[in-house]
């Protein structure tokens, strides 16, 4: 049965997509703004941009001082945040009813007057600070290039999603401040965005809100489309074999999928999630519980617009365990998949998970909020997470199956190992390794 969330949305003359949802059931109300700018929009020598964004959007702006953008809010009482994605920026806080306006009036000032503050000094500031992040999370973590390493086998070279959202350090630091500015101009716009209000406020109070703060702000030229990255399945094994200093050795594996909004991802999403989502997933039960071959399993879509998405599955090896034992048994539920298909009883089971997972996103404020800019921007429906638990219950088990006979394929995937010197030493690869 589809939910019933409250949804009106208006557009201002600008373009700005405003959506509200009213609930007085608390008093909290959050913001959230979804840029139609992600990694996939970025042209080669430009990678990156869109999260060095994320980063100067809290330096300041024209009547917002450095640092003040977080002060300010978590003075209100606001819980603030940003994340880059392959598809989009978005930028979000939740606070008391009452910084309504503080929140619209900071976001439209950053939207509007950003560049007054991006000059040289603070542009070096924060390149430093993403490579330091570059550092931390990708280069000096355990396993943490792994999907660096993953989507550069899985797509050709010039390909929308052949690169990580945090770009590259070469990239960066050849970007001069006007490639800068110029990227900004190009793509941070209200006719390139939604905004989306959900809480404690009325309708009109919110859109009236909205134009106050946002009305006034010019719109763009509008931007250039992203390059189409329609592909298929991956008809080959692509595999990269690294020797590093890790706790444990890790397999991980990626298949391209269908794009996202289609029944075919959808079925192609609870495959993998019969495969390793919970405890009661097939390879948890065995690699894990049965065999005990495996310290943990994990794996699921990531659901993507730009003419694909991928999925993973990975797998780390119990201690003393030859990971080719993990790989090989992961390859075996792959292929029992495809062949035999999976139960009415599997089935209901991980969609169950699935309607519980989206009911405990949507019962925030927050999450709500998240999800509505969502769904407003990629696919032009807000409405559309009233009627998602729908979408995902009409998946029958033959579309399940002839999802992974098409998409999960043993044969068909991109492939990167973890392995200790000790252990590798002892179990090389046949097609070679990295060395780290």
């Amino acid at each position: 049965m589809p939910l019933t969330y409250a949804i009106a949305e208006q557009m201002l003359d600008n373009g700005l997509r405003v959506v509200v949802s009213s609930d007085r059931a608390v008093p909290i109300v959050a913001v959230n703004l979804w840029y139609d700018v992600g990694s996939r929009h970025e042209p080669p020598g430009l990678t990156g941009f869109a999260h060095l964004f994320e980063h100067l959007m809290f330096q300041g702006s024209r009547n917002v001082a450095s640092g003040q953008h977080f002060s300010l809010l978590e003075t209100a009482g606001a819980s603030l945040n940003a994340s880059t994605f392959f598809d989009r920026t978005n930028y979000f806080e939740s606070l008391p009813s009452g910084g309504l306006d503080l929140a619209l009036w900071l976001e439209a000032d950053r939207m509007g007057y950003l560049l007054d503050a991006v000059n040289q000094e603070n542009l070096d500031n924060q390149r430093d600070v993403v490579k330091e992040e570059k550092r931390q999370s990708y280069d000096n973590r355990p396993y943490g290039d792994s999907y660096e390493r993953l989507v550069r086998l899985a797509f050709p070279e010039d390909h929308p999603y052949a690169h990580m959202t945090i770009g590259s350090m070469a990239d960066l630091d050849a970007a001069s401040l006007e490639d800068v500015h110029a990227f900004f101009r190009k793509y941070y716009g209200p006719n390139n965005a939604v905004l989306t209000i959900v809480g404690d406020v009325s309708e009109e109070d919110a859109f009236d809100a909205a134009k106050r703060y946002f009305g006034h702000l010019p719109a763009i030229p509008a931007p250039p489309p992203a390059p189409d990255g329609t592909i298929g399945p991956l008809t080959e094994v692509r595999r990269d074999d690294v020797v590093s200093d890790v706790p444990s050795d890790l397999v991980t594996m990626m298949f391209r999928l269908p794009v996202d909004g289609t029944p075919e991802l959808d079925a192609a999403g609870l495959a993998l999630d019969i495969l390793a989502a919970g405890q009661s997933g097939r390879l948890n039960r065995r690699l894990v519980r049965d065999e005990q071959i495996a310290q943990s399993v994990s794996g699921g879509a990531l659901p993507l617009i730009g003419g694909v998405s991928f999925g993973t599955l990975t797998g780390i090896a119990s201690d003393g365990v030859d990971l080719q034992k993990v790989e090989d048994a992961l390859l075996e539920e792959i292929e029992k998949l495809a062949l035999d298909g999976v139960t009415d009883e599997e089935l209901a089971t991980v969609q169950a998970q699935a309607e519980r997972d989206w009911l405990e996103q949507l019962a925030t404020c927050a999450g709500r909020a998240d999800e509505i800019s969502h769904h407003a921007l990629l696919f032009g429906d807000a409405n559309r997470i009233n009627t998602r638990i729908d979408q995902i219950q009409a998946v029958t088990v033959e579309q399940v199956q002839e999802a992974a006979r098409t998409w999960i394929r043993a044969e068909g995937r991109a492939q990167v190992t973890y392995r200790r010197s000790e252990t590798a030493s002892t179990s090389v690869p046949a097609s070679g390794g990295a060395q780290e």
